[in-house]
């Protein structure tokens, strides 16, 4: 039997409980003083005996409403406290849940690039092959290895937000480089997305280098999970008054309105993880959330038009 029924038991037995003693209580309060009226009736009537009989029934009904405010005062907090183990025992589930849908996910996750890199080692091994061919087969074990290392930085990050003690060391950059030249990176490899930016020179602001990379590549690799295969990811750098957006932008099937809070959550993913054929651990925007914060900035997830989604960071120019 799992334990939350054992729980709902326990309760179902205290509550029945309650009803029987008070129910015996009442009894015994009305044969006390009936029986004391009775005794009182059997005299002659005098306004003395008259005013007693008065009181005593009005005490009786004192008792009556004593017992049922008790009642209903231990009810009351019976029913806060069933909440309250209910909300925690739900929330305790719903983690335990996403930790083992992030293990089914990160086993996938490892599965498919070392799977990769043992492909191509084995085809160098068995065959003869040009240098040309030989570099792009080491080309694709390379872009693996590097999958893992992203996959593996992502986990310790987490770990690190989890233990609070993630420092970031804030620094003037050049975010308008830095963006373009992920962009470029990104243009010239072996994606199955076509990328496109509107990056407006000359924007610094202080931050932490490292971090706003991992940031966009995250968003950017969200981007490409939830996408179909060749649809545009554009990403756009502009800066308004005394802020800086980020967006990056796709054309994909978008997220509920219901959903666009809880992506952010660790662990969190939209669907069925025994059913999802996507990839991914449930840990990026979670990450992106924690940066986006340790900047003074500002995330949120929009619609796109006609279809799709639109990350933003906002950073203050003056954080």
């Amino acid at each position: 039997m799992k334990p939350i029924n054992i729980f709902y038991l326990l309760v179902l037995y205290v509550v029945l409980q309650l009803g029987w003693w008070s129910y015996l209580l009442v009894d015994l309060n009305k044969d006390y003083y009936e029986t004391k009226i009775n005794h009182i009736l059997t005299q002659e009537q005098t306004s003395e005996t008259v005013s007693e009989i008065a009181w005593l029934r009005k005490r009786l009904n004192e008792k009556y409403l004593m017992v049922a405010g008790e009642g209903i005062v231990f009810l009351s907090l019976l029913g806060f406290g069933i909440y309250q183990a209910r909300k925690a025992y739900l929330r305790e589930f719903q983690v335990a849940q996403q930790q083992k849908n992030f293990m089914m996910s990160i086993t996938h996750e490892f599965k498919s690039p070392i799977a990769g890199i043992r492909l191509s080692v084995e085809t160098l091994l068995k065959r003869d092959m040009e240098r040309e061919k030989q570099t792009t087969v080491l080309q694709r074990a390379l872009n693996e290895t590097d999958r893992i290392n992203f996959l593996v930085e992502n986990i310790l990050t987490a770990t690190r937000i989890e233990a609070a003690n993630m420092e970031l060391h804030l620094t003037d950059i050049d975010l308008s480089k830095t963006i373009s030249d992920y962009l470029q990176t990104k243009k010239t490899s072996e994606a199955n997305h076509t990328f496109s930016g509107i990056i407006d020179p000359d924007i610094h602001i202080m931050a932490d280098k490292n971090a706003v990379i991992s940031l966009v590549m995250n968003l950017v690799e969200n981007a490409e999970k939830y996408t179909p295969a060749t649809t545009p990811i554009e990403i756009k750098l502009s800066r308004i008054n005394n802020d800086v957006f980020l967006q990056v932008c796709d054309q994909g099937p978008g997220i509920p309105d219901s959903e666009k809070r809880k992506i952010f959550e660790k662990f969190y993913r939209i669907g069925n993880e025994e059913t999802r054929s996507s990839k991914g651990t449930g840990l990026g925007l979670y990450i992106c959330r924690f940066i986006a914060l340790k900047h003074k900035a500002t995330m949120a997830v929009k619609d796109n038009y006609p279809q799709g989604s639109i990350f933003e960071i906002k950073f203050p120019l003056n954080a």
